[in-house]
């Protein structure tokens, strides 16, 4: 009986919210904010050495951008996902799991592909100055997005596994915990999605200006 006192206590201790903000969702929020002002000072760090070294803007492989789509329809598809499990709808919720798994692992491959094009097919001294940030802040990116991938298999997992008979499926459809690690995840790829847009952005018209 005390053993489940504490257990409980622990718990409790654990989800309280804190200043009304859920303790997962305002980990999570100072993560993003963080990944924020480490991506904003890369930024701010291209620029300062492009203009100390009086440099062109770096070249941006054409694979780069074509990534972007491949991120907006993993975006559409956990939003398909989010949209399914507030329906109940199990089919649905599996596939638009999947195929953001998909489309993500897509985007690393590509993402590789790129790297490597742009080693071996650009020609180095008339890129300009910036190629190794470049890497660094596509590397980062790349590394986040794997970091984001356990917790997406985290989800189908359980989709695909433990969904298999009526009263598991009401039970995982009405845990609001679940829910809620779902949203944060969705907010997570959302991040990313649009972090990998602006620095597109960024870059790009570095290179036209």
């Amino acid at each position: 009986m005390p053993n489940s006192r504490k257990k409980l206590r622990y718990r409790d201790e654990y989800e309280e919210p804190f200043i009304n903000i859920p303790v997962q969702k305002l980990t999570l929020y100072l993560l993003l904010f963080s990944l924020t002002i480490l991506f904003i000072s890369f930024s701010i760090g291209y620029i300062y050495t492009r203009f100390q070294e009086g440099a062109n803007g770096v070249y941006i492989p054409p694979i780069f951008i074509a990534n972007s789509i491949l991120l907006l329809a993993s975006s559409w598809t956990i939003n398909l996902a989010n949209k399914a499990y507030k329906a109940d709808d199990t089919r649905r919720y599996q596939w638009a799991l999947w195929g953001t798994f998909l489309l993500t692992l897509v985007f690393l491959g590509l993402q590789i592909i790129g790297w490597t094009m742009y080693f071996d097919a650009f020609i180095g001294a008339n890129i300009g100055n910036g190629r190794n940030y470049l890497y660094a802040i596509s590397g980062l990116h790349f590394a986040h997005v794997i970091g984001g991938l356990p917790f997406l298999l985290l989800f189908m997992y359980s989709a695909y596994f433990r969904m298999k008979e009526p009263v598991s499926v009401l039970v995982y459809f009405s845990d609001p915990n679940k829910l809620m690690r779902l949203q944060l995840l969705t907010v997570y790829w959302h991040f990313l999605d649009g972090l990998w847009l602006f620095l597109v952005g960024f870059f790009l018209l570095n290179m036209l200006w």
